[in-house]
């Protein structure tokens, strides 16, 4: 599944965390999701296997996830990561 949000690597991006009823938000810059060839997925639980791989940075720490895509619009891309969820969308906000 292609990315229907527009990303740009110097592109300025807000995460939104959730996890059970709780919500943290961040600010990130060079994000990367690559989709995850069809092998490394996983073969246990097709359902909830993870389908990218996600790279960003946040204050300078290099974040790197896999997690299966929710929600995919041209706004905002969610995904699953264990327990967690993570949204990520364009930031109005500049460097």
């Amino acid at each position: 599944m292609s990315i229907k949000m527009p990303l740009k690597f110097l592109g300025s991006y807000n995460v939104v965390t959730r996890r059970g009823g709780a919500e943290k938000r961040e600010f990130c810059q060079k994000l990367t999701m690559t989709p995850l060839p069809q092998n490394e997925q996983g073969s246990v639980d097709q359902e909830n296997a993870p389908t990218h791989l996600i790279t960003y940075f946040c204050f300078g720490c290099r974040r790197v996830l896999q997690g299966r895509i929710t929600d995919n619009s041209e706004d905002r891309v969610v995904f699953q990561v264990d327990e967690r969820e993570f949204e990520f969308s364009p930031s109005t906000k500049s460097c």
